[in-house]
């Protein structure tokens, strides 16, 4: 097709997942022609590395309405709409059924290596708006493929990028040949195998967000069956009022007994919590084990394993000849990053957002869902299929839709930002390389940490 004519080329969408999907959806059902990009052999597939994680959103507030619409002439049925999906369940029984609806236009095994516009790198201003976007594909089976575009919308996500252990951003000494020992991800408690690995032992969970509550969750169950079983929960930040989540007045019940679940690890003995702890060593302890060490030099006891659940961050390298528009420190749209910065905002605290604040100075590109929040956390499937039918609506032309705020978020409980950093609740004496962290107890069954070489 001519290069000269970018109105007729499709948009690629870079992703098959709830947003990606959503989005070519959503553009069907503006007559547009999307192309979607998955690196991964099926529909969802970061999704389903998470399969056995459950949702705090329900069915009905994780199935987007265009999609929807295009999955009833084939007889699809929504499941119960109040219940909460795993998800393995929403990548089985809604994104697999919804890319099969959208048929050729979503290719799988296809990795996107690089996006720019025809015959301009990111210096060149000739022109550049009036040509289309190459998008460069590496294929599983070595095949390369030069596609062009009317535009691009990046939906592809944040999961194959964990943050590191290391509290300042970066890989901590020892982290990398310490990898055996270290999950980045919530492990599959469910598996006999994974159960047998942290069973009995000792375990550091470093994280304060859902993941993080989910694993001191399991780990605690875990607990009641192997004795033995105990967690470090490691926080960068002081512990506040806030920090275990909204509870109750959490408008999404799952999300707030989430936190109460985390909680009640730590007062029921399981866990004991560090606060203030920004690691910058692993060590190897003569019994094989690991040692963390903070960056003011304290250590915390031995442990067998260590869960790193540390947010994501978003791989930008492919979109490097593009000129985007990111704020320096979230990596998040500019517009955007105000409304959703941790040091600031809660989830509750963020209003519903369009193609206005997903803007780039690059026409026609945007970046949506989790991809969109840079390393900020908190993302709901709600705000991503906003952002697609604003993005989609802009992409067709009517302005109008595109501006307009479809969507009531669900707030948190939880108001201001996300707590204390330099501060931790509970301070001991600051020493060497021998003193004790400074350990939270919460409930009169917590066991102290002690500290030592």
């Amino acid at each position: 097709m001519s290069e000269s004519t970018p109105a007729a080329l499709p948009i690629v969408v870079i992703g098959a997942g709830p947003i990606g999907l959503a989005a070519a959806a959503h553009l069907v059902e503006r007559g547009l022609e999307p192309l979607v990009l998955e690196a991964g052999p099926v529909a969802g597939s970061a999704v389903r590395g998470w399969s056995h994680v459950r949702l705090f959103s329900t069915w009905a507030e994780v199935v987007d309405p265009a999609a929807e619409k295009l999955l009833a002439p084939t007889g699809w049925t929504a499941p119960d709409g109040a219940t909460y999906p795993t998800g393995g369940d929403w990548a089985g029984q809604y994104l697999q059924p919804l890319a099969e609806v959208l048929g050729k236009a979503v290719r799988y095994e296809a990795s996107v290596t690089g996006v720019s516009r025809a015959g301009r790198d990111r210096v060149v201003d000739a022109d550049r708006d009036q040509q289309p976007f190459t998008v460069h594909v590496q294929y599983t089976d070595g095949r390369e493929e030069r596609l062009l575009a009317h535009a691009v919308i990046d939906a592809s996500g944040t999961w194959s990028t964990p943050g590191p252990l290391g509290g300042d951003g970066l890989p901590a000494l020892g982290e990398k040949a310490a990898a055996a020992h270290i999950s980045y991800r919530v492990p599959d408690f469910g598996d006999p195998t994974v159960r047998a690995r942290y069973a009995g032992r000792r375990t550091a969970v470093v994280g304060s967000g859902a993941s993080a509550f989910t694993a001191l969750a399991h780990l605690a169950d875990l607990a009641e069956d192997a004795p033995g079983t105990h967690t470090t929960w490691v926080l960068r930040r002081g512990i506040s009022g806030t920090t275990f989540g909204g509870g109750e007045a959490d408008q999404l019940p799952a999300r707030g007994a989430l936190g109460q679940a985390a909680r009640a690890a730590v007062e029921d003995g399981f866990a004991d919590a560090v606060t203030g702890f920004r690691t910058a060593v692993v060590e190897r302890a003569g019994t094989g084990r690991l040692v963390l060490v903070a960056e003011d030099g304290r250590r915390l006891d031995a442990v067998d394993e260590v869960i790193a659940l540390t947010g994501f961050r978003p791989d930008l390298t492919f979109l490097d000849e593009l000129r985007l528009g990111l704020d320096e420190r979230l990596q998040a749209p500019t517009e955007l990053a105000p409304l959703i910065d941790p040091n600031v905002h809660s989830c509750g605290t963020v209003y519903p957002h369009g193609v206005r604040e997903l803007a780039h100075p690059e026409k026609d590109v945007y970046l949506v869902g989790m991809k969109s929040y840079g390393r900020a956390p908190t993302f709901l499937a709600m705000t991503g299929y906003e952002q697609v039918r604003s993005v989609t609506a802009a992409l067709a032309g009517d302005r109008a839709a595109a501006e307009r705020v479809e969507l009531t978020l669900p707030e948190t409980g939880v108001c201001g930002g996300a707590g204390l950093f330099d501060e931790p609740a509970v301070s001991g004496e600051s020493g060497g390389c021998c003193s004790t962290p400074a350990t939270l107890q919460i409930g009169t069954a917590a066991p102290s940490a002690s500290g030592g070489c």
